[in-house]
């Protein structure tokens, strides 16, 4: 039995403050590997200790894309639609050790930062940690809002 997704977020009830999605992602040694397969990025300190201790890291890392791509996952789920998300960007603060065996957990937590009406958007701010340290620092999406009366022409005459 398949479960049924959740109902899309309605965008035109945001308020500032508001989450709009919690999530959890393991990310294993196997996530990086399927991940640089994938991307191409086959830069060692994602796969072998002793090049990542040479480079000054604490061992082998996830890559930065894979972090900003998975940190937005939850949101994009919540909105049903991926292309009302107009822009996303992020600085990477902090790495994240993967251990040789077992995983770490990701979470991302998506909240309304701003919501500018003229514009049509709203900002949501994505916390991404792992054991409670920011791995991403103003990580920030722009959503497009439905388009009010006004927005779409049908002001007052």
């Amino acid at each position: 039995m398949t479960a049924t997704p959740p109902a899309p977020l309605d965008l035109s009830t945001l308020t500032v403050g508001q989450e709009l999605a919690r999530t959890r992602h393991e990310i294993s040694r196997d996530t990086l590997v399927r991940y640089a397969g994938a991307s191409g990025d086959f830069n060692p300190i994602h796969y072998n200790d002793a090049v990542a201790a040479e480079a000054g890291l604490p061992g082998v890392i996830a890559h930065g894309m894979l972090t900003m791509g998975t940190a937005i996952t939850g949101l994009l789920d919540a909105l049903g639609d991926p292309s009302l998300v107009r822009g996303y960007t992020t600085r990477f603060t902090n790495p994240i050790p993967v251990p040789a065996t077992g995983s770490v957990t990701l979470e991302a937590v998506a909240t309304v930062g701003a919501i500018d009406e003229a514009a049509g958007t709203a900002r949501v701010d994505i916390v991404a940690e792992v054991d409670g340290t920011k791995v991403l620092g103003r990580a920030r999406a722009t959503l497009a809002l439905p388009a009010t009366g006004a927005q779409a022409g049908q002001g007052e005459a």
